[in-house]
């Protein structure tokens, strides 16, 4: 099967749960935070990076009383190591921001976030450019509501000539009390000079946090290209709607 250089536009769902890519959260009483989890399939902005299988995942978050923040996190995945010469089982996020009130009720959060995957060498297969991927993101919420725009200032997961790229995602929070939320999602991964790769994504997670220990499901898909995003190891389409349940505890 002839390999696409799309499958590398692996995509994020929004939502600070164990079921996707970390994002920053906000600043907590203690200023240093750890957590740990496990998920049924590791999603990033609707697609899979773990090739439809369980992940591991954990992370390091410091957030000052001034706002500033960062932070890292890692996950296992498959897709770049399945990817004949691309190597590399594990993805290292590493990310800092400033995140402020701008207006009553209106926060705003600005950073940079750095997708490090060791020991890949995409680089060195036909077709492809250095998995690692620089972002810059600026996201602001209003009540339960976060709308967020991530811009590729390099080569995006892989994709030659793809630095530009931009997603935008709108996810809203809603409080249902006795630690219950709920939290939809649509976002839209466009791909520079490769449209085919562009696709819009959504989810609608569910979790509960039991003092700190957060058991969440979400329901997850794409209109993304089947073919396009299909595994090289096995065929399948890795943007199909499906449920990922996670457990996720943070200390």
């Amino acid at each position: 099967m002839k390999l696409s250089p799309s499958l590398l536009a692996l995509a994020l769902s929004a939502a600070a749960l164990p079921v996707f890519a970390e994002e920053p959260a906000p600043a907590p009483a203690d200023p240093l935070s750890f957590n740990i989890g496990a998920v049924s399939e590791y999603r990033y902005r609707g697609i899979s990076q773990s090739r439809l299988k369980p992940a591991l995942q954990g992370g390091i978050d410091y957030a000052a009383a001034n706002g500033f923040y960062v932070g890292t996190w890692a996950s296992t995945i498959k897709w770049i190591k399945d990817i004949p010469g691309g190597d590399a089982q594990v993805e290292v996020d590493l990310y800092g921001g400033y995140k402020t009130e701008v207006a009553p009720g209106l926060t705003l959060d600005v950073g940079g976030l750095y997708y490090l995957y060791p020991s890949n060498n995409l680089k060195n297969v036909p077709g492809f450019a250095n998995a690692n991927t620089f972002e810059v993101y600026g996201a602001l919420t209003y009540g339960p509501v976060t709308a967020k725009y991530s811009h590729s200032a390099t080569n995006l997961f892989g994709n030659v000539d793809s630095k530009n790229s931009g997603y935008f995602d709108v996810t809203a929070t809603f409080d249902l009390g006795d630690g219950l939320s709920l939290a939809p999602h649509v976002g839209h991964q466009t791909v520079k000079h490769l449209s085919v790769a562009s696709y819009t994504d959504y989810s609608l997670t569910l979790a509960k946090d039991f003092s700190g220990l957060v058991v969440s499901g979400a329901v997850i898909g794409t209109d993304a290209d089947k073919t396009f995003y299909a595994s090289p190891a096995n065929g399948k389409f890795l943007g199909k709607t499906t449920l990922v349940v996670g457990l996720k505890k943070t200390f």
